[in-house]
């Protein structure tokens, strides 16, 4: 193997497929890219087992061949090297090390027999529809904070994308939910994604999809099968295992008899729950929200640190209410209302509360109350 490529190119790259690789590893294998040139194209593949990237990229090949480099050391060298220098590389005739060159700079590599390399071609993948990268951004970006993070609850560990029926309107809708609160987001149903099964996407990948979608414009391929799911794109095939579990009904924990209805100015409110929080203990991070005709007040009190206290005007002529939440759940699902209008829908101090983004009736979240 004997080729040429531009810095800026294979950094791209690398940058996109070592970020697969875990830093530790008890097989070693798993912590190599494998390299592979042939006509004009070189393609950089990464896997964790679980999650697998193959990218290419233009690059000029003098001799065909493969190997596989440590992922971090090379990617780690190729981002020192200087803007626009040209990088050649060429494995040894033994196949134990890759030379890398550039200017005046030399590094070798060693490298691990290609044969150990994990086969990363996917299973059968059945059910494939388009996505714009715009759509999946959207849906990714407005769920995402609420996937629990607790292993023990593995089966919470990531976004459930499902195929929704709502009357005569069919919608692709993804939620993610840790207990304590709910992301639902909907959108019409893609062609091709009428008879697709419900998954559970883990959380690394929904990290890493969204990492390669940041600029992307385009479309993307989603495929699909009951245990593993394929996002395709420009260069890049990005291949995971789904989390083999149930998802909980989320529909039994959307209340439907909330009859308070709090309209606050999303801005005003996000500004003031975090003024306000200042004050609040690291580990409860409680704020009290006490309603009143046309008025909010937010406040919170710590035993360290004192007291908090501010007034907000609102659309409100429920009965009084004083009911506590999480400050960072509060600011999480308010960070994700893309329009200057915020709705709470509210029932007492201990039921589930609404929260509605008045500019989009396709996201709906849930927050659970805290006793302050």
């Amino acid at each position: 193997m004997k080729l040429t490529i531009e810095r800026t190119a294979l950094l791209r790259s690398l940058a996109h497929v070592q970020s697969v690789v875990e830093r530790r590893n008890t097989i070693p294998i798993l912590s190599n890219v494998l390299v592979e040139a042939k006509g004009d194209r070189l393609s950089l593949t990464a896997t964790d087992m679980d999650l697998a990237i193959v990218e290419q990229t233009a690059a000029s090949v003098v001799s065909p061949g493969a190997a596989t480099v440590p992922a971090h050391t090379m990617y780690d060298i190729v981002r020192k090297l200087p803007d626009g220098a040209e990088v050649q590389m060429e494995l040894g005739t033994d196949g134990a090390q890759v030379a890398l060159k550039a200017g005046r700079s030399r590094f070798t590599l060693a490298t691990l027999p290609k044969e150990d390399f994990p086969a990363t071609a996917a299973s059968d993948l059945p059910h494939r529809f388009p996505l714009s990268a715009v759509d999946l951004r959207g849906l990714i970006d407005r769920t995402k904070f609420a996937i629990s993070t607790e292993e023990t609850r593995y089966y919470l560990n990531g976004i459930y994308l499902h195929a929704f029926s709502a009357g005569k309107q069919m919608a692709l809708r993804a939620v993610a939910t840790d207990g304590h609160r709910l992301a639902r987001v909907e959108m019409p149903l893609p062609e091709g994604a009428e008879n697709i099964p419900g998954v559970i996407v883990p959380r690394k990948m929904v990290n890493e999809i969204r990492k390669l979608i940041e600029e992307v414009d385009g479309m993307v391929e989603v495929s699909l099968s009951d245990s593993r799911i394929r996002f395709a794109f420009d260069d890049i095939v990005l291949t995971s295992k789904l989390i083999d579990g149930s998802f909980p009904d989320y529909q039994r924990v959307i209340p439907t008899g909330n009859d308070k209805i709090l309209e606050v100015d999303r801005r005003s409110f996000r500004d003031a729950v975090d003024r306000v929080s200042t004050i609040s203990s690291e580990k409860s991070r409680a704020v009290k929200l006490s309603l009143r005709p046309s008025v909010a007040t937010l406040s919170a009190t710590s035993a360290e640190n004192g007291t908090a206290m501010e007034e907000l005007e609102v659309k409100y002529d429920g009965a009084p209410l004083d009911i506590g939440f999480n400050s960072k759940y509060l600011l999480d699902v308010a960070d994700q209302i893309d329009g200057d209008g915020l709705q709470l829908v509210l029932a007492d101090s201990v039921a589930p509360t609404l929260v509605r983004d008045l500019a989009d009736a396709m996201a709906l979240y849930v927050l659970m109350p805290m006793r302050v």
